[in-house]
């Protein structure tokens, strides 16, 4: 079994292609880096693989189940949450408020704006109970405006766990932060079990390399290297693409 299947995949913006026959094959349970310049076309890739973007040609399978035209809402209901390089939260909420709105999208409540969410019980304690795995139930009744940029970016990961994913990525979660506040991330990201598989974007390959076994490097929208965190960063491609060498 696979939990990830990309196969041929190709996606143009009029005389652009952003991907290129990328293939790209990720294990259960594995944890796999994505690097690449700008413009490599990774956040695109991820654009695909949640079906923000439709492919021009090849397909994507999650679990060995093709999705390829599965719409993106559903695609979230099979499995798969993400996170995204640009925070996408609610600022003026409470962190409670935020990581149970996410956990509305997997319920069969339709969410009313007017009704209040106090009166989701079991709602609230799953929330609290997804804010304790990222070390934030002390916080959940502030605002989200209230809290650091770290803590934002755990919040952040609370909602895509709140999720119950079997398959999570994770687009530059170290995006603007401080070295200490890096650490705690990695150690988030790093305790999350083995029954979630994780792809993650990342531009600082120092801190990513701690947390990858097996890397893929992109570069115009191809696949120009692959292999484990020894193999990839001895390739000379690597260092002549990423690293400058």
């Amino acid at each position: 079994m696979t939990a990830l299947a990309v196969r041929a995949l190709d996606k143009s913006f009029g005389g652009l292609r952003v991907t290129s026959g990328v293939d790209l094959v990720v294990v259960p349970g594995e944890r796999r880096l994505i690097i690449g310049p700008n413009g490599a076309g990774k956040t695109t890739l991820f654009n695909l693989i949640t079906g923000e973007l439709a492919p021009d040609r090849g397909s994507i399978a999650l679990f060995d189940r093709d999705i390829t035209r599965v719409p993106s809402r559903r695609r979230f209901h099979l499995g798969m949450a993400r996170t995204y390089q640009i925070i996408t939260l609610f600022p003026n909420d409470t962190l409670l408020r935020n990581v149970t709105l996410s956990l509305l999208g997997r319920s069969r409540l339709r969410w009313n704006p007017l009704a209040r969410l106090t009166r989701q019980q079991s709602l609230l304690a799953r929330a609290r109970e997804t804010l304790a795995r990222v070390g934030l139930e002390a916080l959940a009744e502030r605002p989200l405006r209230e809290t650091s940029y770290g803590e934002r970016r755990r919040v952040e990961i609370a909602m895509a766990l709140a999720q119950a994913p079997r398959l999570l990525l994770l687009d530059e979660p170290f995006a603007g932060l401080s070295v200490e506040e890096r650490r705690d991330v990695l150690r988030l990201v790093s305790g999350i079990p083995r029954e979630v598989t994780i792809v993650m974007i990342e531009h600082d390959m120092d801190v990513a390399l701690d947390f990858a076994e097996r890397i893929t490097v992109l570069h115009f929208g191809e696949v120009v290297v692959e292999g484990t965190r020894a193999e990839v960063v001895a390739h000379p491609r690597t260092r002549e693409i990423y690293l400058g060498g």
